[in-house]
């Protein structure tokens, strides 16, 4: 299907003379396959994640059918890293694994027989990229052109969120499981932009006391009308 770039997240076994047999010529994908100890090093750079997905979650999630996947893949494939991740074949993705997904992709099948085999999945989606990406070039929505965080500054962020949370009494850390799935949620819907970021990082910052009280207000207590670009660019300084 054209796709040439994969990524191991701590196989049991690699490299494997049955997976190289199973390749059937496609060999050098194997062998130029990078092997991570984490999911979140494997998406290192990327500015949409998309997971597969074929249980229905407690959290909800946005979802896409395999062509809205590939779609989205293709059209901001030109704009940076993009990723589909797919889990194990007897398991899936764990709860934790989809949080740090934008999207989850789901193949519609009979409801009796909703689940199919991994390379089945693979196969799936991949012919739906393949498609997509031979067509030609649509205009990309202008959203989408947006210089988005990546993957590893999200999951800074909900570091830096959960910790917030924790010092502010907002939360209970070993409660707080569905709550902070539910902001990653919010906040992966949202897809923001690095100057966004840093300014929910600042913000955090400033609930946490890391920040002087009162440092913005004018002579006689006035408070300034608007947040300019500047204060909001240096909100993490």
């Amino acid at each position: 299907m054209g796709l040439t770039r994969l990524c191991l997240v701590r196989p049991r076994q690699f490299p494997n003379a049955e997976a190289l047999a199973r390749a059937s010529g496609a060999d050098d994908v194997l062998a130029r396959a990078q092997v991570h100890e984490g999911l979140t090093d494997a998406l290192c750079g990327c500015r949409l994640v998309v997971g597969a997905s074929a249980r229905l979650r407690t959290v909800e999630w946005p979802l896409l059918d395999p062509r809205e996947c590939a779609n989205r893949l293709v059209s901001q494939a030109g704009q940076g890293e993009v990723a589909l991740v797919f889990g194990r074949e007897s398991s899936g993705l764990t709860n934790e694994e989809l949080a740090v997904c934008h999207y989850l992709v789901r193949i519609p099948a009979n409801p009796a027989f909703s689940s199919l085999n991994l390379a089945a999945a693979v196969q799936v989606l991949s012919y739906e990229i393949y498609l997509r990406a031979s067509r030609p070039s649509d205009e990309i929505p202008a959203d989408e052109t947006r210089d988005l965080a990546t993957a590893e500054a999200m999951e800074g962020f909900y570091g830096h969120l959960t910790r917030a949370l924790v010092d502010i009494g907002f939360s209970d850390p070993e409660q707080s499981g569905q709550l902070l799935r539910r902001l990653r949620r919010l906040f992966n819907r949202a897809r923001l932009d690095w100057v966004e970021l840093n300014i929910l990082r600042g913000i955090l910052s400033a609930a946490q006391g890391k920040k002087t009280p009162g440092r913005f207000r004018r002579s006689g207590g006035s408070h300034p009308s608007r947040i300019t670009d500047e204060a909001a660019d240096g909100a993490e300084g």
